[in-house]
């Protein structure tokens, strides 16, 4: 019985430090949804109540942690770990899985199709994005930038009068 299974989900925290998160993955249904929900907790926690400009950034890492679940899965890998990292510009999100091949967009996008659009919103939507071959698979791996924080008071330390 692995440790997913003995937790009833298809995702456990295996590590991770306050600005970095690491999840095993046991694949199957629903486990893009609770990588996303992982994911929105950890941005939460890292950047507080969300500004607009932090919203859109915060839903951008969800749905790029759905497009690398469903790519891995259309191209025949099981996901077994998501790492969640706050880099100095924003949030980086790395997917292992069990897929040997490159990730490649699949050419032109074309819009109207109900599917295979998961690598042009990564180009579209991370800073930068690439992938790395491993024993078991690959790790895809992308950053979303994060605005800086906007100051909305006097600095700490500073005094009135």
């Amino acid at each position: 019985m692995t440790k997913s299974e003995r937790t009833g989900g298809t995702a456990v925290r295996s590590g991770g430090t306050a600005s970095s998160r690491r999840y095993a993955v046991g694949g199957g249904p629903g486990t893009a949804g609770r990588l996303r929900d992982l994911s929105a907790q950890a941005v939460t926690d890292w950047y507080g109540p969300l500004t607009p400009a932090t919203r859109t950034a915060a839903a951008d890492v969800q749905l790029l942690v759905t497009e690398l679940v469903a790519h891995a899965a259309r191209r025949g890998g099981v996901p077994y770990e998501l790492r969640i990292d706050r880099s100095v510009d924003g949030v980086w999100l790395q997917l292992s899985d069990t897929a040997a091949d490159r990730p490649r967009p699949g050419g032109r996008h074309r819009p109207a199709q109900p599917s295979g659009h998961c690598l042009y919103l990564v180009q579209r939507l991370a800073a930068a994005w690439g992938w790395v071959p491993r024993e078991r698979g690959r790790t895809v791996w992308c950053e979303i930038s994060f605005p800086s924080p906007a100051r909305t008071g006097p600095s700490e330390g500073a005094r009135s009068g």
